[in-house]
């Protein structure tokens, strides 16, 4: 009996063995074939603005590409031209596309997702252009891709920063929250025995509790009644967000500002 029970033993391990070595190699099957994505945010669409967003397959070998457009609302919208999202890039290929936009727009984005063949990484270069026109003028802004991530943060003085906006997308199927505070530079704290608590913080003289749409968009001044401090805290799975200056007084365009540099997920226990 006990020769028996430790034979069986043995062929459950043999078996357990065997089943996690399938799960892991499934696992990193999966992982190996699956689609490298990045966003291409802020694009903008109507009777004076158009974007266009290009690709450019840097690989040796074919591929595809599935161009997951959105509203700034999160409703799906088509490619110009295209029956489906997906684009089929020959090795060195190169390509534009537009979204099925007429109404006026200015928070569309595009998911970029590649499929290539397990093994091969990312081989897709992505860039984006907004044009928009004021009389005989052109203005072209370039847009930058993003890649989300959880819980995004930003604070600090906008002093430098007058007139801009920062720009969220919800890049999940769940919603998304923001918490905004804009202050004047008034600061308090709260005595307690750790350092955190006797921290100085900014009085909201204007505080507001946002949630965003799954595949939504929503933008938020810095700046509020001349307040002088801007903080954002987001709760979400996928985020981006990202800094958009004006590009020119009295033209609806605006520049992405690449320098501005948000925090990262921030721990459960100081939400």
């Amino acid at each position: 009996m006990r020769w028996e029970s430790r034979l069986t033993r043995r062929n459950r391990r043999s078996r357990w063995s065997k089943a996690c070595r399938f799960l892991l190699a499934a696992h990193a099957c999966a992982l190996a074939g699956s689609a490298a994505e990045s966003v291409l945010p802020s694009l903008a669409y109507g009777r004076d603005c158009s974007s266009t967003v290009f690709l450019q397959n840097l690989a040796d070998t074919a591929l595809d590409v599935e161009l997951v457009a959105h509203r700034s609302s999160g409703a799906l919208v088509p490619l110009a031209g295209h029956a489906g999202k997906v684009v089929h890039l020959s090795a060195g290929e190169r390509g534009s596309y537009q979204l099925q936009i007429e109404q006026e727009e200015s928070g569309a984005w595009v998911q970029v997702r590649e499929h290539a063949k397990a093994g091969v990484g990312p081989a897709v270069a992505v860039s984006g252009t907004t044009e928009c026109r004021q009389g005989n003028q052109l203005r072209t802004a370039v847009r930058e891709v993003a890649y989300p991530t959880r819980n995004p943060w930003f604070a600090g003085e906008v002093a430098e920063l007058r007139g801009s906006v920062i720009s969220l997308i919800n890049v999940s199927a769940g919603a998304a929250q923001a918490s905004l505070c804009y202050s004047a530079g008034t600061l308090f704290s709260v005595p307690g025995e750790t350092q955190a608590s006797r921290e100085l913080k900014p009085v909201c003289s204007a505080a507001f509790e946002v949630q965003v749409p799954p595949f939504g968009t929503r933008d938020f001044p810095v700046e509020r009644q001349g307040t002088s401090y801007f903080s954002l805290k987001t709760r979400g799975d996928s985020i981006v967000l990202q800094m958009l200056r004006p590009a020119n007084e009295g033209v609806r365009i605006y520049t992405v500002d690449s320098t501005i540099k948000f925090g990262g997920e921030v721990p459960d226990g100081k939400r």
